[in-house]
């Protein structure tokens, strides 16, 4: 059945990819969109419920047809964060610095960087050089080894809960209705029919029948779907230092400072005067394994972080910023993302059930396309993604058979290898802070 305006469409999952399609759903005229979600929007476990993600127009691809069509891609985004007025204000244009310390870094540094093409990015080498990117007395460190690229403008950071809190406000002032919370808003199952999907049931045993499912449930997307091994989710770790209310204003707009090895920060929100700080890590799995010989990496909400991960942080901290080094944590938490085999997205239309439309496999980098992915599944439901598109993003099980679940997917830091939770032995012991206050 061809969809129109008025047709049922139904979103699970009201993190960030949800939320983008509800929005673009709205935008287009559609009118009866639900969305669900066993939180409020935003969801405590959604990637996208954070102070601040990296905002930038680059590509992490390696084969030619891959990076041109994801600068396309990063550039529709970037166009939302500088020209949408409702993502404009959330987005802070402070600058990003791409480094890495060895030559197996500086090489995927290239992938990521391409500083021949734009005068606004500048080679970085030297210690000194590296400190007069803050004022004095913020960036206090020798830089041991680092070198890296600095882009002066058309890249920083966006406050990341506010904008999609945003976005998730005006697609409901669209139209869009949102049934949050438990057990109203959590699937259990989506509706089997017909060799099709029809729907989804809610814990509450309410039936939400619907001509077009989109399955956008992030990191917990593969409870409700097989997907043939092309998702693992994967969770990094991050923690928050508290400034002084007399420090903050010295440190207010600093770039972002990445280090592809080492970890990457930014400047404090406004709103606490935190300064969050993430260590760098090929991730983390929770894998757990079935009587059937099957293996699924399952999330979890987590308020701290492995002892491991504080040490990474601290170290970053001693070459960047060492007067920060000793100072406790005000807060930390494990965030998720699921990763596809090769990291390019999966978006598409299911090939067996063909009413349900996936958003997933953001692949730890899906948060920055939050003004614009959303209109690419849109797209996808109406039948409009250019081939050359569609090839990278479609349903493709077959480059996940016999899947290497260690693997690092090109990412660096900490081991150089993909940690499990069961590994850890010691956690933090940071004070509790409900996620839904950041």
């Amino acid at each position: 059945m061809a969809v129109i305006k008025s047709s049922s469409l139904l979103i699970v999952g009201a993190g960030t990819w949800g939320t983008s399609t509800a929005l673009h759903l709205a935008r287009r005229g559609y009118t009866n969109v639900t969305v669900l979600d066993p939180y409020p929007v935003p969801s405590a476990i959604s990637a996208g419920n954070d102070v601040n993600k990296i905002i930038s127009s680059g590509q992490y691809s390696n084969k030619k047809d891959e990076i041109e069509i994801n600068e396309i891609l990063a550039e529709e985004a970037f166009d939302g964060w500088k020209n949408d007025p409702l993502f404009k204000p959330h987005y802070h244009d402070t600058g990003l610095l791409m480094s890495a310390c060895t030559n197996e870094g500086l090489d995927r540094l290239g992938i990521r960087v391409r500083p021949g093409e734009d005068p606004n990015i500048v080679e970085v080498t030297q210690p000194d050089e590296f400190r007069k990117l803050a004022p004095p007395g913020v960036l206090q460190g020798d830089f041991p080894g680092w070198k890296g690229y600095f882009t002066r403008s058309g890249a920083g950071w966006a406050h990341a809960r506010d904008a999609l809190v945003a976005a998730a406000r005006e697609a409901q002032r669209l139209g869009v209705r949102f049934v949050t919370g438990t057990p109203q808003g959590r699937v259990i199952t989506l509706i089997f029919e017909n060799n099709d999907v029809k729907g989804a049931v809610t814990a509450d045993g309410k039936v939400w029948r619907a001509e077009r499912t989109f399955l956008c449930a992030g990191a917990s997307a593969g409870q409700f779907l097989d997907f043939k091994d092309q998702l693992r989710p994967t969770a990094w770790t991050l923690v928050h230092i508290a400034l002084e209310p007399e420090e903050r204003a010295l440190y207010k707009n600093i770039p972002v400072i990445f280090n592809i090895e080492r970890g990457f920060f930014f400047e404090p929100d406004e709103e606490r005067g935190e300064i969050k700080i993430c260590d760098e890590h090929p991730g983390h799995t929770n894998m757990v394994h079935f009587a059937n010989g099957t293996a699924m990496s399952i999330p979890f909400e987590k308020t701290q972080v492995p002892l491991e991960a504080e040490i990474r942080v601290r170290a970053l901290l001693s070459e960047t910023m060492p007067q920060l080094a000793d100072r406790p944590f005000s807060f930390a938490r494990i965030c998720w993302c699921a990763d596809t085999a090769n990291r390019e997205f999966l978006i598409d239309q299911h090939p067996q059930y063909q009413s349900l439309i996936l958003g997933c496999g953001a692949s730890g980098r899906g948060f920055k396309y939050l003004p614009s992915i959303g209109g690419l599944i849109v797209d996808t439901m109406e039948g409009k993604v250019p081939q050359k598109i569609r090839e990278i993003i479609r349903w493709n099980p077959e480059i996940a058979a016999n899947r290497d679940w260690r693997d690092t997917l090109g990412r660096f830091g900490g081991p150089n290898s993909v940690m499990d939770f069961h590994e850890v032995k010691d956690w933090t012991n940071v004070q509790y802070r409900n996620i839904s206050s950041l």
